[in-house]
């Protein structure tokens, strides 16, 4: 496998980024997640949507979807260490939920990725109202293969984005 472009995943755009995940990840984009930050942690968000919901009678998202948010963040913040765009895969993801989220309130996630060998990235993350940052809605830990593909993570004719 050729070596993986260096990028800065601070110095780019989160909008640049988001672009990228939900086009490269198409699940990112069918739920219609958000990129807020990238740096030493990553944060996205989850709209909260009608037919994302688990149970119509409480208007609370589904389970599903949050691991999806999770999923997502968790691995953003395993390239953001690494700062290449190398592909990854999830090996394992270990998720407390904690409470249900609230209905008709946006969804966020915080991950960092707090080792990084040549092979695993290790992760954790909080999923969270905006509102309420420290009333966590779940917390997860998970681990990620590094250098799963020979194919960079990026849609097909898309370029590495750069700052």
């Amino acid at each position: 496998m050729s070596e993986a472009p260096r990028i800065d995943p601070s110095a780019l755009d989160p909008k640049l980024i988001e672009s990228f995940v939900r086009k490269g990840i198409p699940l990112c984009g069918a739920l219609g997640m958000k990129v807020i930050a990238v740096g030493r942690d990553v944060t996205m968000a989850l709209p909260w949507r009608e037919d994302l919901v688990g149970d119509p009678s409480s208007g609370v998202l589904h389970g599903g979807a949050v691991t999806a948010l999770i999923d997502s963040v968790c691995g953003m913040a395993v390239f953001a260490a690494m700062k290449s765009l190398t592909p990854i895969a999830t090996l394992d993801l270990r998720i407390d939920y904690l409470k249900p989220a609230s209905a008709h309130k946006e969804l966020y996630a915080t991950a960092e990725c707090y080792k990084l060998t040549r092979h695993i990235g290790f992760a954790r993350a909080r999923a969270y109202h905006p509102e309420t940052p420290d009333d966590w809605v779940a917390s997860c830990v998970g681990a990620f293969m590094i250098g799963s593909s020979d194919k960079l993570p990026l849609p097909r004719g898309e370029k590495v984005p750069t700052a």
